[in-house]
């Protein structure tokens, strides 16, 4: 293989020939396995290698971008940029371009892990898993579906910068359907995070959440269903998730409230809303991208800017955005660290990375001990939300009432609706049961990309409207 850095830099020196106003390298190698379990047995066990160079840059105020996959040597690359350096001279743009300045960066980082991941174990785990899921004889179908990446990405610009970060995710998708006389129930997870094998087995982590769905997806073949009605609910943390990536992450993002992806996934309910209360004062929203081992994980986004938390709810007021190098000269602030790509056959994009509801000081028993005739809704499924993010609707696994401050009745096919300013203005409580999840399939973009992420937050407390769906 071609050495990484050695290309780069040729590639970096040979756009100053073509008097490039700003150009950067992503090069980036994945080696992933996986294997997919059926019904106790094996479907397949896959070993995949994706290697190559996306490079963009900026000339007479217009974006370009470029991949190659696996170049054989480096005149195969050099041809393509030629032709397309030469193409980007003919091209004039009259509304400039600038790009906030960010310190320069010489860096190699290994992200930490304890075990490393490897297809024997992993095959060895789901077996087990599927052993524990159909000792339910009530479940017809079950699916087990690991996978790890061992990860190198190379950032390198025109500016001087030179970031190499190694790392690993690994995670594991189970989903499990019950079925009896006419009743079909299915409940799905997700574990994992960005580090070693130890995220999943730690405290038998993922042994206990195949019994817990195996265990409520057959419960819930006798649960209840329940009318429509509007009613003060507690979310756990896994609903909170979504609920956050979706109505509070998404609108979140300065390409969206600009109105860059309003053709083809939307805007934000928040646009020109800064500095506005937007939520109750129990509201705090951040995104971390250095919380540890979650899948939202990093040091340096793919423009080579350093990561920090960013801010973006204090007490109920929206006070950010998250920013590009280009997005934070509009909106006269500093770029969040938030520009990532699915791989380097992509150009970034700005995407959550750990995006969360912040930790508050109850104690979920003390939520729901003051709730007289409520519900408490567990864990995310589909959402379905406006072009704006405004009114909203999430299906959840499961619900259970709650009457006179005591948990009753398992409900099933349970969908929560809102209206987000009405809903985040409702919330009057937050636990202290921080969680972050692993979110492996969050779309943007056109062509679109597919990104892995963290949300999370504690249980919540607000109002919101609830009903059963056939």
């Amino acid at each position: 293989m071609l050495e990484p850095i050695q290309v780069s830099n040729k590639i970096i020196e040979r756009s100053k020939k073509y008097s490039i106003d700003y150009c950067d390298v992503r090069f980036e190698e994945k080696e992933r396995k996986s294997c997919l379990f059926e019904n106790n047995e094996i479907e397949s066990i896959k070993s995949e290698r994706d290697v190559g160079y996306g490079i963009k840059f900026l000339k007479n105020n217009t974006w370009h971008f470029f991949s190659i996959t696996d170049p054989i040597n480096y005149n195969q690359i050099e041809s393509n940029l030629d032709t397309i350096f030469k193409n980007s001279e003919s091209n004039q743009n009259n509304n400039k371009k600038d790009i906030t300045s960010i310190p320069i960066t010489k860096t190699e980082i290994d992200y930490s892990f304890k075990e490393k991941p490897n297809i024997d174990e992993i095959i060895k785990i789901s077996k087990e898993c599927s052993h524990i899921i159909h000792e339910y004889k009530k479940i017809k179908k079950s699916i087990i579906n690991p996978w790890f990446t061992d990860n190198t990405k190379i950032f390198i610009n025109s500016e001087g910068s030179e970031i190499i970060q190694k790392f690993s995710d690994v995670v594991f998708e189970i989903n499990v359907i019950a079925h009896e006389e006419g009743i079909t129930q299915s409940i799905n997870a997700t574990e994992g995070g960005r580090g070693g094998l130890e995220l999943i087995t730690d405290k038998n982590k993922i042994f206990e959440t195949a019994k817990r769905i195996a265990s409520k997806s057959v419960e819930l073949l006798s649960a209840k269903t329940i009318k429509e009605e509007n009613a003060s609910v507690v979310m756990n943390p896994d609903f909170v998730a979504l609920l956050t990536h979706e109505i509070l992450g998404h609108p979140s993002e300065g390409d969206r409230v600009l109105g860059k992806e309003i053709a083809w996934a939307g805007g934000s309910w928040w646009k020109g809303k800064l500095n506005e209360k937007i939520g109750s004062e129990s509201l705090n929203v951040f995104d971390d991208p250095t919380l540890e081992k979650t899948l939202g994980w990093y040091y340096f986004d793919d423009e080579g800017v350093q990561t920090k938390r960013t801010d973006i709810i204090e007490k109920g007021v929206l006070k950010k955005h998250f920013q590009s190098r280009e997005t934070s000269k509009i909106f006269n602030t500093d770029p969040t660290g938030n520009m990532r790509a699915t791989n380097f056959r992509y150009v970034p994009l700005i995407r959550m990375a750990c995006t969360c509801i912040g930790q508050g000081d109850y104690k979920v028993d003390e939520m729901i001990s003051e709730i007289k005739d409520g519900y408490l809704i567990s864990d995310m499924k589909i959402p379905s939300i406006d072009m704006n993010r405004y009114n909203w609707s999430i299906s959840c696994q499961y619900a259970n009432k709650i009457e006179n401050g005591e948990i009753t009745d398992l409900l099933r096919d349970v969908i929560v609706m809102g209206t987000a300013p009405e809903f985040f203005n409702s919330i009057d409580a937050c636990g202290n049961d921080f969680t972050v999840r692993p979110i492996v399939n969050c779309g943007k973009g056109d062509p679109m990309q597919s990104m892995i992420m963290g949300n999370g937050g504690p249980s919540i407390r607000g109002k919101a409207t609830v009903k059963s769906v056939d």
